[in-house]
Protein backbone atom coordinates (compact mmCIF):
# COMPACT_ATOMS: atom_id res chain seq x y z
CA UNK A 1 0.00 0.00 0.00
CA UNK A 2 1.52 3.33 -0.99
CA UNK A 3 1.23 5.93 1.72
CA UNK A 4 0.91 9.02 -0.48
CA UNK A 5 -2.79 9.81 -0.07
CA UNK A 6 -3.61 8.07 3.21
CA UNK A 7 -3.28 9.06 6.85
CA UNK A 8 -2.20 6.58 9.52
CA UNK A 9 -5.85 6.13 10.59
CA UNK A 10 -6.82 5.50 6.96
CA UNK A 11 -4.11 2.87 6.58
CA UNK A 12 -5.20 1.13 9.77
CA UNK A 13 -8.84 1.10 8.62
CA UNK A 14 -7.82 -0.35 5.26
CA UNK A 15 -5.59 -2.95 6.91
CA UNK A 16 -8.59 -4.14 8.97
CA UNK A 17 -10.76 -4.26 5.85
CA UNK A 18 -8.11 -6.22 3.96
CA UNK A 19 -7.62 -8.67 6.83
CA UNK A 20 -11.38 -9.37 7.00
CA UNK A 21 -11.57 -9.74 3.22
CA UNK A 22 -8.69 -12.20 3.19
CA UNK A 23 -10.18 -14.25 6.03
CA UNK A 24 -13.58 -14.49 4.38
CA UNK A 25 -12.43 -15.19 0.82
CA UNK A 26 -9.04 -16.90 1.25
CA UNK A 27 -7.73 -14.47 -1.39
CA UNK A 28 -4.85 -12.07 -0.76
CA UNK A 29 -5.66 -8.38 -1.26
CA UNK A 30 -3.24 -5.52 -1.89
CA UNK A 31 -4.00 -1.84 -2.32
CA UNK A 32 -1.77 0.72 -4.00
CA UNK A 33 -2.75 4.39 -3.91
CA UNK A 34 -0.39 6.61 -5.87
CA UNK A 35 0.85 7.58 -9.28
CA UNK A 36 1.50 5.11 -12.04
CA UNK A 37 4.94 4.97 -13.57
CA UNK A 38 4.19 5.90 -17.18
CA UNK A 39 0.98 6.51 -19.10
CA UNK A 40 -0.52 3.01 -19.05
CA UNK A 41 -2.14 2.53 -15.63
CA UNK A 42 -3.22 -1.03 -16.47
CA UNK A 43 0.31 -2.09 -17.36
CA UNK A 44 1.65 -0.47 -14.18
CA UNK A 45 -0.97 -2.22 -12.03
CA UNK A 46 -0.21 -5.55 -13.72
CA UNK A 47 3.51 -5.14 -13.00
CA UNK A 48 2.72 -4.40 -9.34
CA UNK A 49 0.45 -7.45 -9.17
CA UNK A 50 3.12 -9.70 -10.67
CA UNK A 51 5.51 -8.67 -7.86
CA UNK A 52 3.17 -9.90 -5.14
CA UNK A 53 4.14 -12.98 -3.13
CA UNK A 54 1.40 -15.21 -4.62
CA UNK A 55 0.00 -13.38 -7.67
CA UNK A 56 -2.23 -16.29 -8.72
CA UNK A 57 -4.19 -16.04 -5.45
CA UNK A 58 -4.10 -12.24 -5.21
CA UNK A 59 -6.16 -9.18 -6.08
CA UNK A 60 -4.49 -5.80 -6.50
CA UNK A 61 -6.57 -2.64 -6.31
CA UNK A 62 -4.65 0.27 -7.83
CA UNK A 63 -5.93 3.84 -7.52
CA UNK A 64 -4.22 6.86 -9.06
CA UNK A 65 -6.24 9.80 -7.68
CA UNK A 66 -4.51 12.40 -9.87
CA UNK A 67 -5.53 10.53 -13.05
CA UNK A 68 -8.82 9.33 -11.61
CA UNK A 69 -7.80 5.79 -12.55
CA UNK A 70 -8.87 2.56 -10.89
CA UNK A 71 -7.41 -0.78 -11.94
CA UNK A 72 -8.21 -4.16 -10.41
CA UNK A 73 -5.84 -7.00 -11.32
CA UNK A 74 -6.80 -10.55 -10.38
CA UNK A 75 -4.67 -13.67 -10.38
CA UNK A 76 -5.52 -16.83 -12.28
CA UNK A 77 -6.87 -18.73 -9.27
CA UNK A 78 -9.04 -15.76 -8.26
CA UNK A 79 -10.60 -15.49 -11.73
CA UNK A 80 -12.21 -18.91 -11.22
CA UNK A 81 -14.55 -17.31 -8.68
CA UNK A 82 -14.51 -13.60 -9.51
CA UNK A 83 -15.93 -12.56 -12.88
CA UNK A 84 -15.13 -9.43 -14.87
CA UNK A 85 -18.71 -8.24 -14.30
CA UNK A 86 -18.29 -8.55 -10.53
CA UNK A 87 -15.02 -6.61 -10.70
CA UNK A 88 -16.75 -3.91 -12.78
CA UNK A 89 -19.48 -3.60 -10.14
CA UNK A 90 -16.86 -3.14 -7.42
CA UNK A 91 -15.08 -0.51 -9.53
CA UNK A 92 -18.36 1.36 -10.04
CA UNK A 93 -19.02 1.30 -6.30
CA UNK A 94 -15.53 2.61 -5.59
CA UNK A 95 -15.90 5.32 -8.24
CA UNK A 96 -19.15 6.47 -6.68
CA UNK A 97 -17.55 6.78 -3.23
CA UNK A 98 -14.48 8.50 -4.66
CA UNK A 99 -16.70 11.04 -6.45
CA UNK A 100 -18.24 11.96 -3.11
CA UNK A 101 -14.75 12.56 -1.74
CA UNK A 102 -14.25 9.40 0.29
CA UNK A 103 -11.17 7.49 -0.85
CA UNK A 104 -11.03 5.15 2.15
CA UNK A 105 -14.77 4.35 2.15
CA UNK A 106 -14.59 3.62 -1.55
CA UNK A 107 -11.67 1.25 -1.10
CA UNK A 108 -13.37 -0.46 1.84
CA UNK A 109 -16.59 -0.92 -0.11
CA UNK A 110 -14.79 -2.21 -3.21
CA UNK A 111 -12.59 -4.63 -1.28
CA UNK A 112 -15.60 -6.00 0.62
CA UNK A 113 -17.49 -6.54 -2.65
CA UNK A 114 -14.52 -8.24 -4.30
CA UNK A 115 -14.01 -10.51 -1.29
CA UNK A 116 -17.68 -11.45 -1.20
CA UNK A 117 -17.67 -12.43 -4.86
CA UNK A 118 -14.25 -14.12 -4.74
CA UNK A 119 -15.32 -16.49 -1.99
CA UNK A 120 -15.58 -20.03 -3.35
CA UNK A 121 -19.13 -21.33 -3.25
CA UNK A 122 -19.85 -24.23 -0.94
CA UNK A 123 -21.08 -27.21 -2.91
CA UNK A 124 -22.52 -30.46 -1.72
CA UNK A 125 -21.35 -33.61 -3.39
CA UNK A 126 -23.39 -36.78 -3.39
Amino acid sequence: MAAGELSEADRLALDRTIRLAEESSRVEFSVYVGSADGDDTRAWATRLHNRLVVPARSVLVFVDPSRRAIEVVTGGDVRRHLTDAEVELAVLAMSSEFASGSLVSGLQRGIAMLADHARPQNTLHA
